[in-house]
This record gives structure tokens, C-alpha cells and sequence, in this order.
């Protein structure tokens, strides 16, 4: 069965960071006030983020919510589509770390939208 913790806590370990410098690393990014202990009650599913702490989570990992919530579609679309819009840019190969920091950035822009 599917754990949204389980998935905070795979991302975080395929970084390499610990629940403090996420917290840290986040909160420098996004201006919000995130601890290690915040961070824990995630991932022991003892609490679930706010949606705009979702928001924020897929930006800093460069995934989609559907990702996040376990509601994925087919990775091998979703990579092809994503490394199509990264070839537009100039036409270079890109690695795996690259293409993380566009869908962070693609999140985080439509995250600016207005709501309906």
C-alpha cells in the first residue's frame, strides 16, 4: 500500500540528506519555518503536509503532485515529455539532475497560477 511518508522519505534519502537539512534547505528556499520534527511526524505518517507544503515538496524534488500522492502515470511518458521540453531550450543532452531542477521549476511556476 502506498504511504505518502514512505515517498517524502525515498525522496530525502535519494538526496542524501537528513530530516534536518531538508528542513534547513527548505526553509532557505521557500521562507517557511519547517523543522526536523515536522519533517518526522511526514514521514511516520503522524501528519500529512499542508497542500502548500505539497506544493512546495515537489518543487524542491522536481516531481509532480500526481507523483508525490502516488497517482503516477506511465514514467516513461512523463520522462520522454520532459526531456522534449528540455531539448527546446537548446537542443543539449541533459542529465538526470538537470531534468530535476526543470520539473522543480515547471512545478513551482504552476504553482503561481491563479486558483480557480
Amino acid at each position: 500500500m502506498y504511504s505518502l511518508g514512505n515517498k517524502i522519505k525515498e525522496l530525502r534519502t535519494n538526496r542524501g540528506l537528513t530530516q534536518e537539512t531538508l528542513a534547513q534547505q527548505f526553509n532557505d528556499l521557500f521562507g517557511t519555518n519547517i523543522n526536523k520534527s515536522m519533517i518526522s511526524k511526514w514521514e511516520n505518517n503522524v501528519e500529512e503536509p499542508s497542500l502548500d507544503n505539497g506544493r512546495k515538496i515537489v518543487a524542491f524534488f522536481g516531481i509532480t503532485l500526481d507523483d508525490l500522492l502516488g497517482l503516477n502515470l506511465d514514467s516513461k511518458d512523463k520522462d520522454d515529455n520532459l526531456k522534449d521540453i528540455a531539448a527546446q531550450c537548446d537542443g543539449e543532452d541533459w542529465t538526470e539532475e538537470e531534468l530535476e531542477v526543470i520539473r522543480s521549476f515547471k512545478e513551482l511556476i504552476k504553482s503561481w497560477r491563479p486558483k480557480k
